[in-house]
């Protein structure tokens, strides 16, 4: 198995997924430029990571250009056909503006850039990236966008309640999900969702950043420990 990390233009989280998923989890981790065509070399057994950082093309709307790049195309067939996909940040705007997810995300509430470290909510343990948490069990996890308040009507919402969708909420120090806790604004504080048939995963936070103790956390270190393995057992 291995995992490939798209680059756009002006990506800077690329090399932070790279580390962690190549040098932490010793994975064999590959680049893969947008330009390319196609996913020559990998299989449904297979992940494609679309990383965090500013993806060229904000200026329209977060994620609206890059979606249009061309190995995208591919990454939509590789998830219909059952290949993971994990979108992180920028990675989670393109995902939702390619249609691999529901829902867009909007502008944060308060019009301002957040970066700063804020507790989510593991919501589920039925997922890749959460097989390894338990429902309820609260992470510190950084977090730096514009653009992270996600948004779904409520027929949406409801289906993503009702199919057990939601991997993440915005919650505080003890786990309470509130006003107070939801930084951006998202509707029902989501930080985090996959689709129906669990193989995409989009989460605004940015768990590579805290994946090492050099880094004084390593909260993130599990999301991908659970994608990794369940990667494995699907080669």
């Amino acid at each position: 198995m291995k995992f490939g990390v798209i680059v756009f233009p002006g990506s800077n989280c690329d090399d932070d997924m790279v580390h962690v998923l190549g040098t932490v989890l010793g994975q064999e981790t590959v680049k893969l430029w947008h330009k390319e065509e196609s996913l020559e070399g990998f299989t449904t057994d297979d992940c494609i990571i679309v990383p965090g950082g500013f993806s060229y093309g904000d200026y329209v709307r977060a994620g609206a250009v890059a979606r249009f790049s061309p190995i995208m195309k591919s990454v939509i067939d590789f998830a219909n056909r059952g290949g993971y996909v994990f979108g992180i940040c920028n990675g989670f705007q393109i995902l939702c503006e390619a249609h691999l997810l529901p829902g867009a995300l909007l502008r944060n509430r308060d019009q301002k850039f957040i970066a700063k470290n804020l507790f989510i909510r593991s919501e589920t343990d039925n997922a890749p990236t959460n097989r390894r948490l338990s429902p309820g069990q609260v992470l510190k996890i950084p977090v730096a966008h514009a653009e992270g308040r996600y948004y779904a009507d409520e027929e949406t919402i409801f289906q993503l309640n009702q199919n057990d969708q939601i991997l993440f909420r915005y919650c505080d120090g003890a786990g309470e999900v509130n006003l107070a806790s939801n930084h951006n604004g998202s509707v029902g504080n989501i930080a985090g969702i996959c689709n129906e048939a669990r193989n995409v995963f989009g989460m605004m936070p940015h768990p590579e950043r805290a994946s090492e103790m050099i880094l004084g956390n390593r909260d993130g270190y599990s999301i991908f420990q659970g994608l990794a393995e369940a990667v494995a057992e699907a080669g």
